[in-house]
């Protein structure tokens, strides 16, 4: 794909005394500032402040910042620390222990992997997008939730890798982005770097969803994942699931995009799925005011028309088509 795409994570420098270098998505879209994470103790800082998010994305600084534990000779316990910032997305214990299984706490090896899994990802999100652009048709209108996109991946995006190579196919098509509150992630980021990209795109509030389904502008949904469970219970950004129920109710299919590794087969339904609270700070109220504040919630399975993955899409949704799947 020619098109240019924000990279939000990459490798500076050699193993012995290089760093990982991030775009701050806490100050997007008003300002592009790079962070210099040189040490483990900033990288889980990053992760948990989410100036770096998205599952394959902070899976992938999480490889990187196992790097730099190995540079101090504290590799194994930089991977357990990493693991403890943010314990939703799955795809992040997965790259560290990738790396773990290595037997290993030489820096060039790791190094050698941490690139491996951030190529990797690169390419399950190019492979999603060719399996799910046939999906969106000429003039579609295309609804969105949260950042599923370049900025939380290696990658083009899982969500949205389709609308982008759809769009440099030559489709015409609209893209409605929910603002995605308490953290505004689908206004800050997606919205902005799908403008970026030249694509049309048109920001919602939260609430907007409904209105704009009964009056038959949407004709897709596609959003990302942190896990999925066996079953094909799927956890992303709260409010996902409000946007399912109301794409059930109105007809429309909901899809999930999400490379294998996010992917919990350990989870059997999306019930075991750990759901991490962020801080009440996040949302404005009164004082003296109870929040309730969680990052994440589950859509179950019977409203995921299909699950595209790098391998193809699993359609219907269920444990068995997963096992098939990703056998």
């Amino acid at each position: 794909m020619t098109m240019k795409v924000p990279s939000p994570v990459k490798w500076v420098g050699d193993a012995k005394t290089g760093y990982l270098w991030l775009i701050d998505q806490t100050q997007l879209p008003g300002r592009v500032v790079e962070l210099h994470c040189r040490d483990v103790e900033s990288v889980w800082g990053a992760i948990k402040r989410l100036s770096v998010r998205g599952a394959p994305a902070i899976g992938i600084a999480a490889a990187y910042g196992c790097v730099l534990g190995a540079q101090s000779g504290e590799f194994k316990a930089a991977g357990e620390y990493l693991i403890t910032s943010r314990p939703t997305a799955v795809n992040l214990a997965w790259a560290v222990r990738r790396l773990q299984t290595l037997g290993t706490d030489d820096p060039d090896t790791l190094l050698a992997e941490a690139r491996k899994i951030h190529d990797e990802d690169a390419a399950m999100c190019d492979a999603i997008g060719r399996h799910a652009m046939t999906l969106i048709n000429e003039q579609a209108g295309v609804l969105t939730h949260c950042n599923a996109g370049a900025l939380a991946t290696g990658g083009i995006g899982t969500a949205t890798a389709p609308m982008y190579m759809a769009h440099e196919a030559g489709r015409k098509f609209r893209v409605y982005c929910d603002e995605t509150r308490p953290l505004l992630q689908g206004a800050r980021l997606t919205a902005w770097e799908l403008a970026q990209a030249g694509l049309d795109v048109t920001l919602l509030c939260d609430n907007m969803a409904a209105t704009i389904m009964r009056d038959r502008k949407v004709d897709l949904v596609i959003t990302g994942a942190d896990r999925i469970a066996a079953n094909g219970d799927s956890a992303n950004k709260i409010g996902t699931y409000n946007v399912a129920v109301l794409a059930g109710h109105f007809g429309i299919p909901f899809y999930i995009a999400a490379p294998s590794s996010t992917f919990d087969l350990e989870c059997a339904t999306g019930q075991q799925i750990p759901i991490e609270q962020r801080e009440a700070s996040e949302l404005a109220g009164p004082p003296g005011a109870q929040v309730y504040n969680p990052a994440f919630d589950v859509t179950p399975a019977e409203l995921i028309a299909g699950i595209i993955t790098e391998r193809g899409i699993i359609k219907p949704v269920n444990v068995d088509t997963v096992a098939a799947m990703l056998r």
